[in-house]
């Protein structure tokens, strides 16, 4: 093998046999850090209402089966003593699906609202770092003979759209499908902090070395460069400092309104037909999530006039994938774009225009995923430096995601998936809204600090009206889904 080829492979994480890296990126170990402390958990979750109440043992036998199809879900997270070599993860030779697949009731009369707020107390609770990060939890007796799925994750597992991949295992096209043969179990790994410790230890000298070798390649690629063309060289860098400065930097004033944080939380959701979102957007020449973000501002605008402090601007940020389809499952591959939302902008169809122009120069920015490269030295700072700094890279006062998940009609265990709503963290940010599309139909999932938007019936309504602002170009209107306003039953989730 070539000294080149050697350098290479130093340079790759290994893989395990899933295609899944078995270290953790600098990101994700900033994420798997923030489990610990409620104002740094960034754990994702999605709530399923179902149209029955799947049979236990097929459902149970879906997960096994999707547990050993995806390593990720029998795999935890062991750190070595020292931080000689990164964190990396294992199957853990303990994995007990019965603690991670949990089974109640909802209290009468089983509504959504209910199940809504029984997944905020998980959402707000700690996943046990011990194990595999994950929990998924059925919920029966919702009205109608309904149920729910919540499955709880943690974000240093994967971000929304790579959640997507690793559970579509426990979906089918069908309502009774034909059994499948089990998958094989996969290889239990003992691997205690101090063995990776000394693993570590010895890898040491010769990851060093390689390192350093490769820097000192890669100075002197540089300086032979500039020394070629400095004025392109420094020039290109200058630009990418000057792009990075664009991307993290500031955009807009913060809110004065949805200034103060606490530990408390809440969440509010709409449904909207897809079509009708579809129509909207086209009618403002912009894209679906040109129209959802366009709805957001619109809530928030009613919102802030409402509270007496019209504001023009507010820094919102939007998680972009930047996932192919050759990137595992497993893992985070996102970067964040910050708008200065336009939410002075009363004309719907305006602020889609707005948004668009934005989204378009954000995206093509050189330095994108900044907060990516400068991931491994943050994840050097101790634990009380990375609180202080929650929300202030993100530096938002709101975030929204996007999430396309399945577009045709999809089962588990026998149970049809109605609607599926997002529940996103909230990392020093006053509120995380997520739109998720699925079989037909769009889910609006607004949760908030309650220390930043304290008047909860008000701020349903403005998310209601808001986006019907939008919804009126495409002669459509949003359904509540969590709350009841005049005139309404609430959404098909009720």
């Amino acid at each position: 093998m070539s000294r080149r080829r050697k350098r290479h492979l130093m340079s790759v994480p290994e893989l395990d046999a899933a295609g899944l890296p078995e270290e953790l990126s600098p990101l994700d170990q900033i994420l798997h850090r923030g489990e610990a402390n409620p104002r740094t958990r960034s754990g994702i979750m999605t709530l399923e209402i179902l149209d029955c109440a799947p049979d236990w043992d097929t459902f149970r036998t879906k997960f096994e089966y999707a547990s050993r199809k995806v390593l990720r879900l029998r795999q935890k997270v062991v750190m070595p003593t020292l931080p000689t070599v990164a964190p990396r993860w294992v199957v853990d030779p303990d994995f007990n699906l019965d603690f991670h697949l949990r089974r109640v009731r909802a209290p009468e009369p089983g509504t959504f609202r209910q199940v809504l707020d029984l997944a905020e107390v998980a959402a707000q609770s700690p996943l046990d770092i011990s194990r595999p990060l994950w929990t998924a939890t059925l919920v029966e007796g919702l009205e109608g003979g309904r149920a729910a799925l919540v499955v709880h994750l943690s974000h240093a597992v994967t971000d929304g759209v790579g959640g997507v991949e690793m559970f579509a295992s426990l979906y089918d096209l069908e309502r009774d499908p034909p059994p499948e043969p089990a998958p094989p179990l996969p290889i239990p790994q003992d691997l205690s902090p101090n063995d990776l410790m000394r693993q570590g230890i010895t890898r040491l000298p010769g990851t060093i070395a390689g390192r350093l070798r490769g820097a000192l390649a890669g100075a002197a690629h540089v300086a032979t460069e500039v020394v070629r063309d400095p004025v392109s060289r420094l020039g290109s860098v200058v630009e990418y400092a000057m792009s990075g400065t664009r991307v993290v930097g500031p955009v807009a004033e913060p809110s004065p309104v949805l200034r103060r944080r606490s530990l408390s939380s809440r969440s509010e959701a709409i449904d909207i037909e897809f079509g009708v979102m579809h129509r909207s957007a086209k009618a403002a020449g912009g894209s679906i999530n040109d129209a959802y973000l366009a709805g957001l501002c619109g809530a928030l605008r009613l919102y802030h006039e409402a509270k007496g402090v019209p504001v023009d601007t507010l820094p919102m940020a939007v998680p972009v994938n930047l996932r192919s389809d050759s990137d595992p499952a497993g893992g985070n591959r996102f970067a964040g774009v910050n708008l200065a939302a336009p939410i002075g902008l009363a004309d719907p169809a305006e602020r889609i225009r707005e948004i668009r122009a934005q989204m378009t120069t954000k995206r093509e920015e050189r330095a994108i995923d900044m907060v990516g490269a400068i991931a491994p030295l943050v994840g050097l700072l101790p634990d009380t430096v990375l609180e202080s700094m929650a929300g202030t890279v993100v530096n938002a006062d709101v975030q929204a995601s996007n999430v396309p998940v399945y577009a045709g009609d999809t089962y588990i265990a026998g149970a049809k998936v109605l609607r599926q709503y997002g529940l996103g963290p909230l990392p020093g940010v006053a509120m995380m809204v997520v739109l998720v599309s699925r079989s037909g139909y769009c889910t609006v999932t607004s949760r908030y600090d309650r220390a930043a938007v304290n008047d909860q019936e008000l701020w349903a309504r403005c998310l209601l009206d808001g986006f019907n602002e939008v919804l009126a170009l495409g002669d459509g209107r949003a359904e509540p889904a969590s709350f009841h306003v005049d005139g309404t039953n609430g959404g098909a989730a009720q």
